[in-house]
């Protein structure tokens, strides 16, 4: 549309020029070496117009003529530098789709057409990656290292060959050298923390955890919660030999992160050893709030040493009251009451665990509570001890498939900070089934009310549940965790596996610690001896609890 009107505006301005001088005619004369030439205005300057264009079109010949070879060598350039780019597109293609004789064919084309531009070099390096020639790779990755264009992108390609041949050395010195040369790198900054994690240098992680948050390459969240670990971590190194620096380091973890079990655990007893006992208590309790758990309930049970059971006791009756009777909170209560010797009131707090799938805890805690009131080799007793064998296992630290009974700032395996979850692992082992009692509602009920002691007889026969038989000794059958249908027995009395020697204590038996990742032992299924065998006793003390 603006170019039609201009066009129209400039057709009206010659249209007016030309009026304009048809309207005042005038000569032009031309003397030139003897000759006279005499014109109108009008037809002189057509004239000039016609010449003008000649010259032109000349000029432009000439030109042409002059720019020829550069012309062709260019035309001849420019179509190289198409096919390399087409090449060096198929041969992305080719390294995403997996095939390695393409990609290393499209690689070889490009480098021929394009020269050593940046995605060629980083084609010819994938390609040789997927063909698993890594010299040819890291050859590759060099040449980019030598331009300062494409330092950093090499780099990253020699951190990565390092890491596969294990040169834990070299990828350090890669991941710091990119680090420096591009502070806002991810991929460098995780490396140089993961190192330092590694190395314990908690206080150079702190520094690379500050500078992501400030740069923005983690969330403000984040960024707060690992340097809450961190400082916890560095907490814990010194909490033993500079209990000053330890508390100022929990505290600060602390305010950053007031739900970390750990860092409030430490500030906890670190205070509590200096007398701050008001302030101990209430970290402790705020997290407690968050998060019961119980090195939480031990701190807080423990701040002041002098007290006695019955003090503890309440100060665990405090801390129910406060996660509102959470089963962490019970068994807390319970393991209080027991050690002030109120069995009733064990009883009464951990009655209503023991409706809903006992756990191992719990059913350990009811079997020191049978063993306290009717003696270590009452039925009832050796009964929770089996439930224990098969009930669902109790919380532990978890971190990527890991299981630890004390929290670490790192995982082991993968180095990622905060990966430690306080959760419960995984109950049931390869092909064996939940452990389901006959009568599960009258056996809970017979189980959890005290019940008078019987005389004393001549022949004293042990209690055994109503679900297994006395007719006979049985072996102690051992099932395999691969889900075998095969079981191998012991003979009755021997020791298994699981409990050492035959004076070791039952809650090696009942209580399942912490298995790698990927593993699992064999569970242990003891079974009861029938009245008057003579290593009846024997068996009892081998299976007492504690």
């Amino acid at each position: 549309m603006w170019r039609a009107l201009a066009f129209l505006a400039l057709l009206a301005v010659a249209a007016f020029g030309a009026v304009w001088i048809a309207d005042r005619p005038g000569s032009v004369t031309i003397v030139w070496n003897g000759y006279e030439v005499a014109t109108s205005l009008a037809i002189a300057l057509v004239g000039v117009g016609v010449a003008a264009i000649v010259l032109g079109l000349v000029w432009a010949v000439v030109r042409g003529l002059i720019t020829l070879p550069d012309t062709l060598v260019n035309g001849s350039r420019e179509r190289r530098r198409a096919k390399g780019f087409t090449a060096l597109s198929r041969g992305m293609v080719a390294v995403g789709s997996g095939d390695p004789l393409a990609a290393r064919r499209h690689a070889g084309d490009a480098e021929r057409l394009l020269g050593a531009e940046p995605l060629t070099l980083l084609l010819k390096a994938q390609a040789a990656q997927i063909s698993g020639d890594r010299q040819a790779a890291e050859s590759a990755f060099q040449r980019m290292v030598d331009d300062p264009e494409t330092r950093v992108l090499g780099l990253r390609g020699l951190f990565v060959e390092a890491r596969r041949r294990e040169d834990d050395v070299s990828a350090r010195a890669y991941a710091a050298e990119a680090a420096r040369l591009a502070p806002s790198v991810t991929w460098a900054n995780d490396a140089v923390l993961e190192a330092q994690c590694a190395d314990g240098d908690w206080g150079g992680a702190l520094e690379i955890v500050e500078r992501r948050g400030s740069l923005g390459l983690i969330e403000k969240a984040e960024a707060r919660r690992q340097r809450a670990v961190l400082l916890t971590a560095m907490a814990q190194v010194r909490e033993a030999g500079e209990p000053e620096a330890a508390t100022e380091r929990a505290l600060q973890a602390v305010k950053l992160a007031p739900d970390l079990v750990p860092a409030a655990c430490i500030a906890g007893r670190l205070l509590a050893r200096r007398g701050d006992l008001k302030k101990a208590a209430k970290i402790v309790e705020a997290a407690w709030k968050a998060n019961p758990h119980p090195d939480l309930a031990k701190v807080y049970l423990n701040l002041r040493t002098g007290d006695s059971v019955r003090d503890r006791l309440t100060r665990a009756e405090t801390l129910a009251k406060l996660s509102s009777w959470t089963p962490e909170a019970r068994l807390a209560l319970a393991q209080a009451a027991f050690d002030a010797r109120d069995f009733a009131k064990a009883r009464e707090a951990i009655q209503p665990l023991l409706d809903d799938g006992p756990t191992v805890r719990t059913c350990l805690m009811m079997a020191r509570i049978e063993e306290a009131e009717h003696g270590a080799g009452s039925g009832r007793a050796r009964e929770w001890l089996a439930r224990a064998a098969h009930a669902p296992r109790d919380p532990v630290w978890i971190a990527d498939g890991v299981a630890s009974p004390t929290w670490e700032p790192i995982s082991p395996v993968s180095g990622r900070i905060d990966a430690f979850v306080w959760q419960a692992p995984p109950n049931l082992l390869t092909g064996q089934e939940p452990f389901e009692s006959a009568a599960p509602e009258a056996e809970s009920a017979a189980l959890a009310a005290p019940r008078p002691a019987a005389p004393p007889t001549a022949n004293p026969a042990p209690a055994f549940p109503a679900s297994v038989s006395t007719t006979e000794p049985k072996p102690a059958a051992v099932i395999p965790p691969n889900g075998a249908t095969s079981a191998t027995t012991l003979p009755a009395g021997a020791p298994s596996a699981r409990t050492g020697p035959a004076t070791g204590s039952s809650a090696n038996l009942a209580e399942p610690g912490p298995m790698p990742a990927g593993t699992a032992s064999p569970v242990v299924l003891p079974q009861p001896l029938p009245p008057g065998s003579p290593n009846e006793d024997a068996e009892a003390k081998a299976r007492r609890f504690g």
